[in-house]
């Protein structure tokens, strides 16, 4: 019986803290803000991915095309819900309150390599900061780690056509890019870019480019990690009431590399009523600060390309 009372208390409390089990998922809010964060990590929760109140989700519309993937040793796993579901990953703990979020998991293959997501609001109220922990739990070191994500943009009220803008940052981590957010999150993969009107989008700043139905998938390198070792970087999530305001977010945290995804009637000179946001800091980049828009824009450069190109819906894009 003492048994059966402190199990129940046990569950009481952990349902009274807001704590759910690796089958969990969770909707959580910061100010004008709310991301959906699935079991894994993913995100994307009853139409909910990323939503800015009043506007609507940049990201769950058609295909929930987001997700993550980790790789060591050279062995690969992902979660990429419709874009290449989840392979060698597997859950270990989810736990969340009104306005946090954190997913562990593990390579299934290599379960000593395990990651640690965990999503809080940050110091900008525009953004949730999702800090990434990668550990080495094997007795021996694990070569060439790598971490993807990917995500598809489907910017409200232009839906599937968007104009999106990417900065690396200089980044020493960053070992590949594109606009290809539909493809699977495999970090030994190098997608194809989608609609790049002629200038490539692979390795490159590009601003603004679009309308097309597109997104940012971005490989971030590690080089070796000891045994017993980890390695933290960090990225957000959010949206801005312009493209000046989102641009201030991003200085405020400090990021080095990012994604914008903008819808394509007032994206170009304004971002109203929405600028969404997916950045990243920790990965060796040089910080955007206090850098003025426009010269944020110089330097990014391709913006404005093919106004006017008929975008259609594309489905999932082979990696």
């Amino acid at each position: 019986m003492k048994r059966t009372i402190l199990a129940l208390a046990a569950a009481l409390t952990v349902s009274a803290l807001g704590i759910g089990t690796a089958s969990a998922q969770a909707v959580i809010t910061s100010g004008n803000v709310r991301l959906g964060v699935d079991r894994l990590g993913d995100l994307g929760v009853t139409g909910i991915g990323i939503t800015r109140t009043g506007v609507g989700d940049g990201i769950t519309p058609g295909c929930l095309c987001e997700g993550w993937g980790m790789s060591g040793n050279g062995i690969a796993g992902w979660v990429g819900n419709d874009n290449g579901g989840t392979v060698n990953v597997t859950g270990t703990a989810f736990a969340s309150t009104a306005s946090t979020a954190t997913a562990s998991a593990q390579l299934t293959s290599l379960p000593t390599l395990r990651i640690t997501q965990a999503y809080a609001p940050s110091a900008s109220g525009d953004l949730f900061i999702n800090t990434v922990t990668i550990t080495n739990f094997g007795a021996s070191a694990v070569s060439d780690v790598r971490y993807t994500r990917s995500m598809d943009w489907d910017i409200p009220p232009t839906e599937f056509a968007e104009n999106v803008t990417i900065r690396r940052g200089g980044s020493t981590a960053l070992l590949f890019s594109n606009n290809n957010g539909f493809a699977t999150p495999n970090p030994l993969a190098t997608p194809t870019s989608l609609c790049s009107f002629g200038a490539s989008t692979v390795n490159a700043d590009f601003t603004d480019l679009g309308p097309c139905d597109h997104g940012a998938f971005f490989t971030f390198g590690f080089g070796s990690l000891a045994a017993g070792a980890s390695i933290t970087f960090n990225i957000f999530y959010g949206a801005s009431e312009s493209e000046a305001a989102a641009l201030a977010a991003l200085g405020a945290v400090g990021a080095e590399v990012f994604s914008l995804g903008q819808n394509n009637r007032t994206a170009t000179t304004t971002g109203i009523p929405a600028t969404y946001i997916f950045a990243f800091s920790g990965v060796g980049g040089t910080p955007i600060g206090t850098v003025p828009e426009p010269g944020i824009l110089a330097l990014l450069g391709l913006g404005g390309l093919a106004m006017g190109f008929a975008a259609r819906r594309r489905k999932v894009a082979a990696a």
